[in-house]
This record gives C-alpha cells, sequence and structure tokens, in this order.
C-alpha cells in the first residue's frame, strides 16, 4: 500500500480531487461531453451530471435521451451496489462487429441524494475510443474499476494506480 499522497496544489482555473466530498457529491454541468467510438459519436450533451468524490477525477453521466442507446446491451444479471448512490447496471458495446464488454454503466434504485442521476449513463474513458470534456480529450482513471475521467482543470494524485485502494 501507498502512503498516503501528498495533494498537487491546483493552479489557476484547476481544482483538486482531494478538495471533493466524502460522501461524494452530484452536480449539474454545462460542459459539452462526447463519447465517441470509430466514427460514430455515441453520445453528446451539455447537461451532463458528474459525481465528486475525495481522491478521484470526476465521474460523467449522460442523459440516455442524449446517447445512442441501440449500440449498447445491458448485461442481465450483472450489478453491484454502491452504499452512495444505489445499484448499478452494466452496458456492453454491441455496434455491428464492434462488440466491447462493460464500457457503460448506469444506476437504478437510487439513494435520495443522487436521484437526478435516473436515466443517465457514464462511460469508462479507456474502453471506448476518445471521451471529451469541452473538446479535451480526457485520460482515464487507472484501475480496472474506476470510471473517472481526467482532463487539465482536475489535479490529484488520483486513486487507481496499484497501492492506492486505501486511500
Amino acid at each position: 500500500m501507498l502512503p498516503h499522497p501528498t495533494p498537487t496544489p491546483p493552479g489557476p482555473g484547476q481544482e483538486s480531487c482531494w478538495d471533493y466530498p466524502r460522501p461524494p457529491r452530484l452536480e449539474t454541468s454545462t460542459k459539452h461531453v462526447k463519447v465517441i467510438v470509430g466514427d460514430t459519436v455515441l453520445g453528446a450533451t451539455s447537461k451532463a451530471l458528474r459525481v465528486l468524490e475525495t481522491s478521484h477525477p470526476p465521474v460523467w453521466y449522460l442523459p440516455m435521451t442524449d446517447v445512442r442507446m441501440e449500440h449498447l446491451e445491458l448485461i442481465e444479471g450483472q450489478r453491484t451496489f454502491c452504499e452512495f448512490k444505489g445499484f448499478c447496471r452494466y452496458w456492453n458495446l454491441a455496434m455491428g462487429e464492434d462488440r466491447r464488454p462493460v464500457v457503460a454503466f448506469s444506476y437504478e434504485q437510487l439513494v435520495p441524494d443522487f436521484g437526478a442521476m435516473k436515466d443517465h449513463i457514464g462511460f469508462y474513458a479507456g474502453r471506448v475510443d476518445a471521451c471529451f470534456v469541452d473538446g479535451e480529450r480526457v485520460r482515464p482513471q487507472e484501475g480496472d474499476y474506476y470510471a473517472g475521467w481526467i482532463t487539465g482543470d482536475v489535479v490529484g494524485p488520483f486513486k487507481g494506480p496499484p497501492g492506492t485502494r486505501f486511500w
């Protein structure tokens, strides 16, 4: 296990993930968020939600009405539970010959503080071809479990690499 990290001081126009709360907070955003697979814009919106949690880059959720849901298949029987948000279900990509496991997730049976996430879907940035926030290509949060999107306006260090599980 790595020692508790020293947060990177945010510069002008930046925020530190170490200033995010725990339990996490849900926020609305008017930033333009886009998810790309091949030549297809799988989702694009200026009505995204983001979840902010200590030590994590933001996790972005798009309204399902702004996503090409015909290219996603719900994985039946695969669910997890988050004490803060509720029950999570997972989605595979099924876009012609392009089939990818577990590219997205959504929540059902939400707890009251996260009820606005109903009918929203999040994407693992490293499992699709590209994700953007206001035109900036995001970097995926490290680790096979986490789904944060790293942009230049958020500083870490971020939970996810080996040895950071108990931060």
